[in-house]
């Protein structure tokens, strides 16, 4: 049961997961109670067109989208915060979406580097090294601290935007904070989990938990359970299947969705 201990790149992918998912966690929540899945999956795809910039700058790849989709983010906000917006807030960011990936498959196109990235699209998290792991528990250092600081002000938005601006609470600053957050943690994944899988885990923990919480302490240890349940028995699965682990994780995610919300509609 534990022949897969034995191989070091597991055991980088384990410790990885035990990083990654409960990032996830952390900003998942409120992803889902603010009904920004189409915002951070917007983001994703922005992955390929910071990529295109670094390589056309001479620049790291992986600093550049992390810089890219800070900028995405920002920009996304003020957009799906202005008065002056002719269109439905999903569909400025459906605009978004498909300029941030079309952008990015012409630049990767253009300087030669789209085979080499399209190990994007689906991720390879047993290539994970000691460094880079080291890059992700800062960053949940960084994260869970913000969030100690910044939770209760942040819930605050997340229910009434109009309440919180009442007490004095400086709701566009946070907002533009707490996308920042979810930028950063969106692209320091990427590269393990995938383009295509990262939104579904930042997402299906929280939509999971939430199907069974009673308060808002059960949602956030269940979907911080959820998540690292799903890492952790997707990467084991994955092995002996012989499956790629993004996918995986992302299946037992969705059972456990599903589980959740037939377990809701017996109570």
């Amino acid at each position: 049961m534990f022949g897969w201990w034995q191989y070091d790149f597991m055991r980088s992918a384990f410790w990885a997961v035990l990083l990654i998912m409960p990032l996830f966690g952390l900003l998942g929540t409120l992803v889902v109670n603010n009904g920004m899945a189409f915002f951070s999956d917007s983001l994703g795809h922005s992955a390929l067109t910071g990529a295109g910039i670094g390589i056309l700058l001479g620049v790291s790849p992986d600093w550049a989208m992390v810089a890219f989709a800070i900028v995405f983010a920002l920009l996304m906000n003020i957009v799906r915060h202005s008065r002056m917006k002719m269109s439905s807030t999903d569909t400025v960011i459906g605009v978004f979406s498909a300029c941030g990936i079309a952008l990015g498959l012409v630049l990767l196109s253009k300087g030669g580097g789209f085979a080499r990235y399209q190990s994007l699209l689906i991720g390879d998290i047993l290539s994970i090294s000691g460094p880079e792991l080291a890059v992700l528990g800062g960053a949940l250092v960084v994260i869970a601290i913000l969030w100690l600081f910044l939770f209760n002000q942040l819930e605050a938005v997340s229910v009434s935007p109009a309440l919180a601006r009442s007490k004095g609470t400086p709701v566009r600053l946070l907002d533009n904070i707490f996308v920042c957050m979810v930028a950063v943690v969106v692209m320091l994944a990427i590269r393990w989990v995938g383009l295509l899988m990262v939104n579904a885990m930042l997402i299906l923990p929280a939509a999971a938990a939430r199907n069974l919480s009673k308060n808002l302490q059960s949602y956030h240890v269940i979907t911080l359970a959820f998540g690292i349940f799903s890492g952790v028995v997707g990467l084991v699965l994955s092995y002996y299947i012989g499956a790629t682990t993004g996918p995986m994780i992302v299946l037992v995610s969705a059972a456990l969705f599903f589980g959740s919300f037939a377990m809701r509609g017996k109570t």
